[in-house]
């Protein structure tokens, strides 16, 4: 059981590090913040509850079928902003 939330937590820290160095790169090199970035700025630190991380779409064709990331480039749920929510 350690062995399996061991590896659940590696892959939510890959998760929230976005899909790669370079993607993140990009973002940087037009001036803009990750989504990740925009959302610790916005929200009251630590209380964004982000929900469906894992999941994946099931498209194909266009090589898509080669290329699913986790959130399927969508970060949704909720958090408090001024202890709002």
């Amino acid at each position: 059981m350690r062995e399996r939330l061991a590896d659940l937590q590696v892959l939510k820290e890959s998760i929230h590090s976005g899909p790669s160095e370079e993607a993140t790169a990009r973002q940087h090199a037009k001036g803009k913040l990750t989504v990740r970035e925009r959302l610790d700025v916005l929200l009251d630190s630590g209380s964004f509850v982000e929900v469906e991380a894992f999941r994946q779409h099931r498209a194909t064709g266009f090589g898509l079928e080669h290329r699913r990331p986790y959130t399927d480039g969508v970060v949704a749920g909720w958090g408090k902003v001024y202890g709002r929510e």
